[in-house]
């Protein structure tokens, strides 16, 4: 066992060195062992007669280093065995990596700390299952938290003690495999390495050894390496990597099939320290494999498995193996690969008995079925145990008859097509008239009708090499459809489902959607050489189980080839039964071959690919050279070879298919390949390699087939002056299995996950380039940049899909929508990004513009933003000049982006007047007057006539009707529009957009080194505006001699105003602007003795809602006597500006004048914030431009690549704070 490690001074005394190594002593007890003369004796006889609590072990290891006098023990052993493991361990995992180091003391350290992890790692995995240590699993998953920043939704799977190389030295930490991350820390001599990969970045995973690194994990993402080695047990953790890197590829390929796998089912009485997700992932992939095995449904759950035998009648034996029980099935699978499988559903089961005993018979327990078959199994553990939970399950087992092929009977099921559509159109001439092809065709029944005989009929027949030979053989007409049924597993699913099919049928029929139009295309496409097909029978029968599968299983809906696959099915089964073999194909046995982006093709054509490396290399480097294998193989994998070879020939490689899997597929391509090597690697190019593979194909010939011929569609490729020779199928296939039969289910599913991984991230990055190409040349981010924020922002994506339980709407991502659509963010998340990227930074003030900049992006107003318009947003505030800049921060102050509750706070200054009875609005004084001071009165009449109905209409148009193309070209035409708009187009700012403004630019300045001239400048600039507003006033009120009465006559504005376009979608409520303090609110008559009358209408007051503290801050230099020589004003009284420091300007801090917003405010308040006031974005330009330091601030280049750096380090920390943090205000 390892010990501790702990300091031995004299490391000879008492024992002999049996082996070392410069770091290295392996040493045996004297007087344990031979030899050893009187000292050993001695020695010897003192470790017996010494109790055992002091009994030392015989032998032991030491480390030690040349210079040091010091040994350290790191193990002993009771026998040599023991310590002989311990050494080999030591010197295969830890001798290289030692010799690395220069310093002696690194050395120990290292040592030390990797014997301490591994003794950890034992202990954890030793720890008995009881309540004795309930909590070190926990530890490690809080520590885990708190190391890397993870939230409470982010699970611990597991941990593992290891080395993480970086370069070439070896740091000993611990490795956490969280559900989405995989996380590495190590604290060593003072060095500090800590690592967080997400496994959705992972494009690489795999086990190696090196000359440089011992047996080591390497996992690779787009930008780095990464090697971790001296694993104590490297295979169990490696599993575990490879299941969560393709959970994580799961939910790239289709979300919803993640948030599945990610709800893992609770233990009923958890493991205090074996994490419960790590078990419940080790029972999903033994579900799975136990599924694949036996073609079994998707939703069977393997309850337990257990060593026995099964006696076989046909050849008299006991063959050994295991017995898997779930829910609905006994399966067996012998040792020996091929000497046996079987397969009992429960509903067949009607006798299960525990027969006698006997020497030659342990523990025999006897299965009786529906078709008078009985399955004798022995050697059972725990047959009491095991029989009660097949009774238990039997019980729930529904016992009405659902149909076997045995018993003849068959599902009744309405079904326009009753038989296969073959017997339909095929003439029925006897097999005599066939000459030789029928007597063939003749003995293939007779075999197999002599193999039911023997092995059993149906669902429980023994499957053997017999039955591969058979099937290789070929299967004959009349039984294809039933074995199709039987070895893909699609007959235990129709039979418990009776009726599903017909069902379907009718919801589907007059169903429209995209997926019946494409199939509605392709039909006629279908196989047109069969006169199957050439007919509304055969079509008709098609379109139903296309349209039938598509609204069964939308995720697919209808992909190409589809069509080509289910034609052959019909020609063999009916309807129904085509059906379910279509099911059984595009769910199990070819996963997510028919998806949008044929996923599973590409992974398996991956595979083809390192297969030709591996067994036809000089071949292989001329295909990649001629790009040929990406050409040619997608359509041999998605059509089964029915596209590619004369239709006889093919489904006899479907025959195979349906028994041996994908596997059958490879050889034959293989096999294709390696046939016309010679002529492949003469080719030029990719057309002639194509050519060469197509005539051959086009020449595989079934002469065999009972079947009149049916011309190929490639044929034209075999038109030329030396048509190739003709290669029977059946030599084809023998070859296919001769020379390629190696490959084995469990490699293949290794090697699709690894191909899984490149596939998907290389779509993620087609993805990615597509989604940067959409983005506008103007928008001023180079395409790295772009790229960068690509992720930064998809990975704020998939964070909600992690943690996000309540972010339903962004958590639906629809892969076969547009790549630009397929990632969208809602305001809590644009929120985070825009506080780390922005280079706006307000401080507190951030979130509120962060939500104003989302309303102004999200034009359709569905809560959610894409990319393209997320990079608006930022382009905005990083690129163009200091116009640009003020333009885009300009229309974050007006609607949509600002919003009425915002603008309330500059409402609250009136509270410091004092109630004025001599300023009365009119009762009938317009809501709409305080939301669209810039709006011509006529125009608001008009709008509270018929506009309002107009709009509403208009909505409710826009929501029951399509939108047809003009709509989209309306949509064009304004975009364009929007590009050339100038700053004239901008509507003019009212004063309470403009206080809020100004708000923004004080927050946005607290934290410049230039500060204290920022704030100058800015006050300089507001004062000036506050003049322009108040000067521009006046002359719209000369010009237009507007009554002061507030009712609706007269043109608000008129003169100023005239070019501004209507604001009609405005939907804001007034009476949540204006809310009047209670009556009796001392602070409405805190100003004391004013009398604004009228003159208040033409006043700017500026007011402080906090403390009048803190005179040394700049201020707003407007002094009561400057206002009043500039402004020509009537007296009034004015919060001195003297005390209103800038650092204190904050959500209180308003600037107000104005004139009641309703006769219940006036009479509450002495006044608002004033309608008639405004200002223009030229105004504000020009003002901004006197002041140097805000035109620099406004001009200073900031870098997006080191904000997007530091984003990516705090990702996981923002996650954190979004989910565990009340939600800040959205502004």
């Amino acid at each position: 066992m390892w010990l501790g490690p702990e300091e031995v001074l004299v490391a000879n005394a008492l024992w002999v060195t049996e082996r070392a190594n410069p770091f290295f002593v392996l040493q045996r007890r004297r007087g344990h062992g031979k030899g050893g003369g009187l000292t050993g004796l001695l020695v010897g006889t003192l470790d017996v007669v010494l109790d055992s609590s002091a009994r030392v072990a015989p032998y032991r290891i030491l480390h030690q280093t040349q210079d040091s006098q010091v040994y350290w023990t790191v193990a002993c052993g009771s026998s040599r065995k023991e310590i002989t493991k311990h050494w080999e361990w030591l010197e295969n995992n830890l001798l290289q990596t030692l010799s690395i180091f220069d310093n002696e003391e690194d050395i120990t350290t290292f040592v030390k700390g990797k014997i301490h992890g591994i003794i950890a790692e034992e202990n954890k995995n030793l720890q008995p299952q009881g309540d004795e240590d309930p909590g070190k699993f926990k530890e490690a998953e809080l520590k885990m938290r708190k190391q890397f920043g993870m939230p409470e939704g982010e699970k611990l799977v597991n941990y593992y003690s290891c080395s993480f190389w970086k370069g070439r030295v070896p740091r000993q930490g611990w490795l956490y495999l969280t559900v989405n991350h995989l996380c590495f820390y190590s604290f060593l001599l003072g060095k500090e390495v800590s690592l967080v990969v997400q496994w959705v970045d992972v494009t690489r995973l795999e086990k190696n050894a090196t000359l440089l690194f011992p047996e080591s994990i390497r996992v690779d993402t787009r930008d780095q390496e990464l090697f971790f080695s001296m694993f104590l047990n490297i295979g169990e953790t490696f599993k575990l990597m490879e299941q969560l890197a393709n959970l994580a590829m799961r939910q790239l390929l289709d979300s919803e099939g993640f948030l599945e796998d990610k709800a893992l089912p609770r233990p009923i009485r958890p493991h205090k320290n074996i994490s419960a997700l790590k078990r419940d992932l080790d029972a999903r992939a033994k579900n799975e494999c136990y599924r694949a095995t036996f073609r079994l449904p998707k939703d069977e759950r393997l309850d337990g498995h257990t060593g026995c035998t099964l006696w076989t009648p046909f050849n008299k034996l006991h063959i050994p193996g295991q017995m898997f029980i779930s829910y609905n099935y006994i399966c067996f699978a012998s040792k020996e690969e091929d000497a046996c499988r079987l397969i009992i559903p429960l509903r067949e089961v009607t006798i299960v008995e525990k027969a006698d005993s006997s020497s030659v018979l342990p523990s025999p327990l006897s299965i009786s079925t529906k078709s008078k078959m009985t399955f004798l199994f022995a050697n059972l553990k725990d047959r009491d145990f095991l029989v009660q939970r097949i009774s238990d399950f039997l019980q729930k087992t529904p016992s009405k008859q659902t149909g076997s092929i045995a018993g003849g009977t068959k599902a009744s099921v309405p079904d326009p097509a009753p038989e296969g559509l073959l017997k339909v159109f095929q003439k029925n001439s006897p097999m005599e008239d066939l000459g030789a092809k029928g007597a063939k065709e003749k003995m293939k029944e007779e075999s197999w009708n002599i193999h039911f005989f023997e092995y059993g009929r149906g669902v429980c027949m023994y499957r053997t090499a017999k039955t591969r030979e058979l099937v290789l053989k070929g299967i004959p007409e009349s039984l294809r459809g039933e074995l199709w049924l039987l070895f893909s597993g699609a007959w235990n699913e129709m039979v418990t489902h009776p009726g599903y099919y017909a069902e379907l049928v009718e919801k589907s029929m007059g169903k429209y959607s995209l997926a019946t139009e494409e199939i509605e295309r392709d039909l006629h496409r279908s196989m047109p050489e069969h006169p199957a097909f050439q007919n509304e029978l055969g079509i008709a029968a098609l379109r139903r189980v296309l349209t039938a599968y598509a609204f069964r299983n939308p995720t697919i809906g209808y992909c190409q080839a589809m069509n080509i696959v289910t034609s052959v099915l019909l020609l063999y089964g009916s309807e129904e039964e085509a059906f379910w073999l279509l099911v059984a194909l595009c769910e199990r046995m070819l996963p997510d071959y028919y998806n949008t982006r044929v996923v599973g093709a590409l992974v398996d054509q991956g595979i083809f690919e390192e297969l030709t490396r591996d067994v036809l290399p000089r071949l292989s480097e001329k295909m990649q050279e001629l790009g040929v294998i990406s050409s040619i193989s997608l359509s041999w994998f998605l059509t089964l070879f029915l596209s590619v070879m004369p239709f006889e020939s093919a489904v006899v490689i479907v025959d195979c298919f349906f028994y041996e899997g994908i596997k059958v597929i490879l050889q034959v391509a293989l096999a294709v390949l390696d046939a016309n090597m010679e002529q492949l690697l003469d080719c030029s190019d990719e057309g002639e390699a194509m050519t060469v593979l197509g005539r051959y194909l086009d020449n595989v010939v079934n002469k065999q087939s009972i079947s009149p011929p049916i011309p190929h569609l490639h044929a034209l490729l075999t038109s030329g002056d030396d048509p190739p020779a003709e290669v029977d199928i059946f030599d084809l296939l023998k070859v296919s299995y001769e020379k390629f039969s190696s490959l084995r289910a469990d490699d293949i599913e290794q090697m699709r996950f690894k191909q899984r991984l490149k596939v998907i991230q290389s779509l993620e990055d087609t993805a990615k380039r597509s989604v940067v190409r959409a983005i506008p040349g103007d928008i001023g981010f180079s395409i790295e940049e772009l790229e960068d924020l690509y992720m930064v922002f998809k990975a704020k994506h998939l964070a909600s899909q992690y943690w996000g339980g309540n972010r339903s709407a962004a958590i639906h991502r629809d892969p076969s929508l547009p790549y630009l659509e397929q990632y969208r963010i809602d305001a809590s998340q644009f929120r985070e990004l825009f506080a780390s990227l922005t280079p706006w930074a307000c401080g507190s003030h951030t979130p509120v513009l962060a939500g104003r900049m989302f309303r102004l992006l999200d034009q359709n107003k569905d809560s959610l933003i894409n990319f393209k318009e997320f990079v608006t947003g930022m382009s905005g505030m990083y690129h163009g000049d200091l116009t640009e800049k003020l333009k885009a921060l300009y229309k974050l102050h007006l609607p949509p982006a600002l919003i009425p509750e915002e603008a309330e706070s500059a409402l609250e200054a009136a509270h410091y007047f004092p109630e004025d009875s001599s300023s009365e609005a009119s009762p009938l004084a317009s809501d709409l007057d305080l939301f669209l001071p810039w709006e011509a009165q006529g125009l608001q009449e008009q709008q509270e006539g018929r506009g309002s109905e107009d709009i509403q209409e208009r909505r409710e148009e826009k929501e029951t009707s399509p939108p047809d193309y003009r709509h989209y070209l309306r949509i064009w035409a304004k975009e364009k529009e929007a590009q050339k708009e100038t700053i004239k187009d901008l509507p003019k700012m009212n004063q309470e957009q403009f206080i809020e403004l100004c708000k923004t630019l004080y927050n946005m300045f607290s934290e410049d080194p230039l500060e204290q001239d920022l704030y100058h400048a800015i006050a300089t600039v507001a004062s000036l505006l506050l003049r322009i507003g108040e000067v521009g006033k006046k002359f719209s009120a000369l010009t237009t001699k507007k009554p002061r009465d507030g009712a609706h006559s007269g043109d608000h504005n008129s003169a100023t105003e005239e070019d501004e376009p209507p604001i009609s979608k405005l939907h804001q409520d007034p009476a949540r602007e204006c809310q009047p303090p209670a009556a009796g609110d001392p602070q409405a008559k805190a100003s004391g003795d004013m009398h604004l009358g009228k003159a208040l209408q033409d006043s700017h007051v500026i007011v402080e809602g906090g403390s009048g503290e803190g005179q040394g801050s700049p201020s707003l230099l407007l002094s009561d006597d400057e206002t009043k020589d500039d402004m020509s004003m009537s007296s009034y009284s004015v919060v001195s500006t003297g005390s209103l420091p800038c650092e204190d300007l904050t959500e209180d801090t308003v600037l107000v004048g104005g004139e009641a917003c309703s006769p219940t405010a006036t009479s509450r308040m002495g006044g608002t914030v004033d309608m008639d006031w405004c200002i223009s974005f030229e105004q504000i330009l020009a003002s901004i431009l006197t002041e140097s330091v805000l035109v620099n601030f406004f001009e200073k280049r900031v870098d997006i690549g080191l904000k997007i750096k530091d984003q990516k380090k705090v990702e996981r920390q923002f996650s954190t704070s979004s989910d565990h943090e009340p939600p800040g205000v959205l502004g």
